[in-house]
């Protein structure tokens, strides 16, 4: 029988490690009177003239581990549902970066040079392409398909917006802490929605499996 316990267990970390990510974030502004969201960027709630950067930092740093366990979850899960090795590979390679990309960055937060390996964490970007790839031959997968490749839209376009290539006034001085948070709530909750679903897919397969087993 097919419980997929391992499996699900991993996802389930998938589903946490963003929500996780948004609260640390919550908290630590909360703990910084006068922060300004439009002009000032999330790194800078773990750097030295935040009030309490261990909030921040801590939050990043298991967060960032989270995702590389979530990203093997996701790969296995694929497999399990009958996806390619290949896509399932591109998967958790992606999650895997993000993950080290975040986990160092905590490490050394901003101003550090060194905190700039959080853009590992863009490669994620192209997890979404390769998890419908995985998933184009199983059925039941639909809705998720176009989930993942609206998220996959939005984040590039926000991508050419956030790096001046078009509407080069667009995103200032003034704003930039806001898209800086749209992009973050985009490229990092569309893993717990993906892992959710698969997460609720491997439970239905594993309750049909006991369903007909012989008593």
């Amino acid at each position: 029988m097919r419980q997929f316990r391992r499996r699900r267990f991993l996802l389930h970390i998938g589903i946490a490690a963003p929500i996780l990510a948004y609260v640390s974030v919550g908290i630590a502004a909360l703990t910084w009177p006068g922060f300004d969201h439009a002009t000032q960027y999330i790194s800078e709630l773990g750097g030295e003239a935040a009030p309490h950067p261990a909030i921040f930092n801590i939050g990043v740093l298991v967060s960032g581990v989270g995702a590389g366990i979530a990203g093997i979850g996701f790969a296995l899960s694929v497999l399990a549902l009958g996806g390619a090795r290949v896509s399932a590979a591109v998967i958790a390679l992606c999650f895997a970066l993000a993950g080290v990309g975040l986990v160092v960055s905590s490490i050394y937060p901003w101003p550090d040079p060194r905190h700039l390996a959080i853009n590992l964490g863009l490669g994620i970007q192209i997890a979404p392409l390769a998890l419908v790839w995985a998933l184009r031959k199983i059925e039941g997968m639909g809705r998720l398909r176009v989930f993942l490749l609206a998220v996959f839209v939005v984040m590039a376009i926000l991508t050419v917006l956030t790096k001046h290539l078009i509407f080069k006034g667009l995103v200032n001085d003034d704003n930039v802490g806001w898209w800086e948070r749209g992009f973050a709530i985009v490229l990092v909750g569309w893993t717990g929605v993906a892992a959710y679903v698969l997460e609720r897919r491997l439970l239905a397969l594993a309750k049909a499996d006991s369903a007909v087993e012989p008593a």
